[in-house]
């Protein structure tokens, strides 16, 4: 059922997300003149459509093959490679007909729709929750450095104080793309020491590998109780009460709970001695860690930060929801030149459906739903503005270089381009959705 759920929540999203993308060239189209043969929800390769009907000239449709989605332009070299319709002489009706700057604006109306509705998406959702964050200030204890922190020299207890010079004020932006994406000096403040630790460019390649919690985790360091036992379990044979607090396991101290995990973690499957601190005097006990590192007992954490929440007006939150669509588009934009420039590697940077499904999760939360749809709307945007035949940004330079020679490129070079473009793009296709599959594989070795 978890599976269902999750491919239910992406396809809806996707669905969304190519309707609107293809209904931004329908319009430019149709504003413009330009007969538009079919609208398209998936590919309807070798014919074969789900469900298909006809209205004003135009066949709507849903295809078989659910690799995005396209609309047919009349007299335009586009995926469906229908080369007979430019076989006759150019008609007012067509595609190659109009100027070069309506062509142009034609091609970008899908990638307009997609930014104006990651605007859209989180403006609304800005309205609805506002933003709530911990504020760096209120974490006490510093942070909790997985495998990846420790090894650039991070310590737990540690606390970033700025980034890059700026002072940070929300703690999540220890795990935000600014940090992650790399070269970044962050502020350390290591008890009374002040230091600078460089964060590598290639950060990311370890954090696509390991997750971001082997960086720094998302909770901040905090001291413990124990809150309930479970039956069965080596607390319940240690003895732990409600209330107690574990100030050792053996011989190793512990003061915060990431320690316990760590110390834990170290004696799995074993029989470990617990100093426990129970109204103010220290008690012994014993009992097995589970195979999993646990002891059985869910925890009281102290001090924990307090949350604070932003409230916008209606018209306020419309530049907050703005700066976090941007944030997306040119986020990833420069993770994109980092894979170029060749600090990170391409298949450590891309995901495909498998690990988009896996981040809709198995269950329904609209505003996860829609913030990773207002997400995908401005990755959407900036993936086809890439200049590859096939894709928008493709036709848009094609066009260009037609605006500066004066004359339009041969039907046969663009003809072969779109070749070239697709399978360029079921290619890529390909490994993504392979390296989706490596990478869950890998997750549960």
């Amino acid at each position: 059922m978890n599976i269902v759920i999750m491919v239910g929540q992406l396809i809806l999203g996707l669905s969304i997300l190519v309707i609107l993308h293809e209904l931004g060239h329908f319009l430019a189209a149709r504003a413009f003149g330009i007969k538009v043969d079919k609208f398209y929800l998936f590919f309807d390769a070798w014919g074969i459509s789900l469900v298909k009907f006809n209205y004003k000239g135009v066949e709507y449709g849903i295809g078989w093959l659910p690799l995005g989605g396209y609309v047919k332009i009349a007299g335009m070299i586009d995926e469906s490679m229908d080369t007979e319709q430019l076989a006759g002489p150019p008609q007012p009706w067509e595609f190659r007909s109009k100027p070069a700057w309506q062509r142009l604006i034609v091609m970008l109306g899908g990638i307009t729709v997609n930014i104006i509705l990651g605007i859209f998406i989180f403006w609304v959702l800005t309205i609805k929750y506002g933003e709530t964050y911990t504020p760096n200030s209120e974490v006490k204890y510093g942070i909790v450095p997985g495998k990846i922190g420790l090894k650039i020299g991070l310590k737990p207890g540690d606390k970033v104080t700025a980034i890059n010079g700026q002072p940070v004020i929300k703690f999540d932006e220890l795990t935000s793309p600014k940090v992650i994406l790399g070269n970044t000096d962050l502020t350390i403040l290591r008890g009374d020491e002040t230091m600078h630790i460089k964060v590598p460019g290639n950060l990311i390649n370890d954090i696509a590998d390991q997750g971001p919690d082997q960086f720094i985790s998302r909770v901040p360091r905090l001291k413990f109780a124990v809150q309930q036992v479970e039956p069965k379990t080596g607390a319940q044979q240690a003895g732990l009460m409600k209330g107690d607090s574990i100030v050792a396991i053996n011989s190793g101290e512990v003061a915060f709970f990431d320690e316990l995990q760590s110390l834990l973690q170290q004696n799995k499957n074993k029989v470990v001695q617990l100093s426990i601190k129970r109204d103010g005097k220290i008690v012994q006990g014993s009992g097995l860690v589970g195979k999993d590192g646990v002891l059985g007992f869910k925890a009281n954490f102290l001090d924990t930060p307090r949350e604070k929440k932003l409230t916008f007006s209606f018209f306020g939150s419309l530049p907050v929801g703005a700066t976090k669509a941007w944030g997306t588009f040119s986020d990833n934009a420069k993770g994109l030149g980092k894979v170029i420039k060749g600090e990170v590697k391409f298949n450590k940077a891309v995901s495909g459906p498998v690990a988009m499904a896996t981040m809709f999760g198995p269950r329904i939360d609209w505003l996860r739903f829609w913030t990773l749809v207002g997400f995908l709307s401005m990755v959407l945007a900036l993936t086809n503005l890439l200049p590859i035949p096939a894709l928008d940004g493709g036709h848009a330079l094609f066009l260009v270089i037609e605006m500066i020679k004066g004359k339009p490129l041969s039907d046969k070079f663009l003809e072969r381009a779109q070749i070239v473009g697709f399978v360029i793009l079921i290619t890529l296709m390909v490994f993504v959705f392979g390296n989706d599959i490596v990478r869950q594989v890998m997750k549960h070795h």
